[in-house]
């Protein structure tokens, strides 16, 4: 996945929409395609053709409904920041409650778009996701703001402060991309120690799984690298 700030020159943003409503796609779709700077790559109607297709479609944004028959929208979210910590993800969904916008962001999200917000609203969000940003839709934006940086506030210990040397090794690696197979083999190690690491950083830091940790992480490592 790319994850550059701008679409490569004279390229466009690349586009997985996943929804399992065609009427969604096709309108998601349409209007992405009248967009100079966007492209649709690929669609899918449910998490498991979506992971599969992901892989192939090298998209630079995924578009993801949260309520769909056969799988869970937020997993998908934490399955994709997992396996991809540069992929840019939006929420498009008609829920407009503070509490699930706040879980589908925590689980990795960088957005959170609502489907009765207008077709440019909806493109700008995009455009925002894809140049790194965070977008919020209007109705949400200051409950979400609030709650977000109030719990930031309260965690004044980092992860310099509350690890050990090699449980923040385990979580720089994390934070640049890397699988637990990887590490295992950077640290000579086996993946069983690393999830060993991996359990007392999402402890020590008050994070609830993979996702999270590998959310956290990559915010940390480009925070330090000035990114």
């Amino acid at each position: 996945m790319k994850g550059s700030s701008q679409p490569e020159k004279g390229g466009r943003w690349r586009v997985f929409l996943v929804d399992d409503h065609p009427l969604v796609r096709e309108w998601l779709a349409g209007m992405i395609a009248l967009q100079p700077d966007l492209e649709v790559c690929g669609q899918a109607d449910d998490a498991s053709a979506a992971l599969a297709a992901i892989a192939q479609a090298n998209p630079d944004v995924v578009i993801v409904d949260l309520t769909m028959p056969r799988s869970s929208g937020l997993e998908l979210i934490k399955d994709l920041r997992a396996r991809y910590p540069a992929l840019r993800l939006l929420v498009l969904s008609a829920h407009e409650e503070t509490n699930l916008a706040e879980r589908a962001l925590r689980a990795g999200a960088n957005g959170y778009a609502i489907k009765r917000e207008s077709g440019p609203q909806i493109v700008d969000a995009v455009r925002t996701v894809a140049a790194g940003k965070f977008y919020a839709a209007q109705p949400l934006a200051s409950q979400l703001a609030e709650r977000l940086f109030s719990t930031a506030a309260r965690k004044k210990e980092t992860p310099e402060e509350v690890l050990s040397d090699r449980e923040l090794t385990v979580f720089e690696l994390r934070g640049q991309g890397r699988n637990a197979k990887e590490i295992a083999d950077l640290l000579k190690v086996s993946v069983k120690t690393v999830a060993s690491y991996d359990a007392r950083v999402k402890e020590k830091l008050g994070l609830g799984n993979l996702g999270e940790l590998t959310r956290e992480a990559v915010l940390w490592h480009n925070r330090r690298m000035g990114l």
